[in-house]
């Protein structure tokens, strides 16, 4: 909340859930994944979502891009109702980085990052490529050239992450991104995180087992 003299502004909420459920048929029956799940995200905020494996963390995180449609309740980016937007333009203004980044394998990393931009007909693809792997400390231009088959598991997250900005998201939505990696380069890509936080104030959900 931002109070001034006489003045009480309440922040700008850019995500938000409201008794979200969502359940699963198995042969054991039906799991509840989402019971009635609500959440606010102020523009520029991070929130992790932190909890054990099939707690509903990541069904959570994709209703947010409509990767998963909910059973009943209402899910809002930048105030307006997901379900009432074209899935694929949802997708293309909101970020999104997976546990195993997700990289498309025939594709260059410089083609992967400017995937987006393209996407989208930005007239500037190509520096906001540019941009972005500066931001993940890949702007000199010697990771351009390579394919993903050819990068550490760091490495293709760094990609991962540049390609989920480089059309500068509002909203950024992160699944594990830093999970299947060793603690020595997860620390050092949790600093890379933060530092992008600073840089570029965007609104995140991240899923994570880890308290950092």
């Amino acid at each position: 909340m931002v109070e001034a003299p006489g003045l009480v502004v309440a922040p700008t909420v850019s995500l938000s859930a409201r008794g979200v459920i969502k359940r699963y048929t198995t042969r054991s029956g039906t799991v509840s994944a989402l019971d009635g799940v609500s959440i606010d995200v102020a523009s520029g905020e991070c929130v992790a979502l932190v909890g054990e494996s099939g707690s509903g963390k990541t069904t959570l995180l994709r209703c947010f891009n409509r990767l998963i449609t909910p059973d009943a309740g209402s899910v809002r980016v930048d105030d307006v109702d997901v379900s009432t937007t074209d899935a694929v333009a949802l997708r293309r203004r909101v970020g999104y980085v997976m546990q195993e980044g997700g990289l498309m394998p025939h594709w260059t990393v410089r083609r992967n990052v400017e995937l987006v931009p393209w996407l989208r007909a930005s007239p500037n693809a190509e520096s906001a490529a540019t941009d972005a792997m500066a931001l993940v400390g890949f702007g000199d231009g010697t990771f351009d050239a390579r394919y993903p088959v050819q990068l550490s598991g760091g490495q293709r997250q760094r990609v991962a992450m540049a390609r989920a900005l480089a059309a500068h998201p509002n909203v950024l939505l992160l699944d594990e991104p830093f999970g299947a990696l060793d603690a020595i380069t997860r620390a050092d890509l949790q600093e890379m995180f933060a530092s992008i936080r600073r840089r570029r104030p965007v609104t995140c959900v991240l899923v994570t087992h880890d308290l950092f």
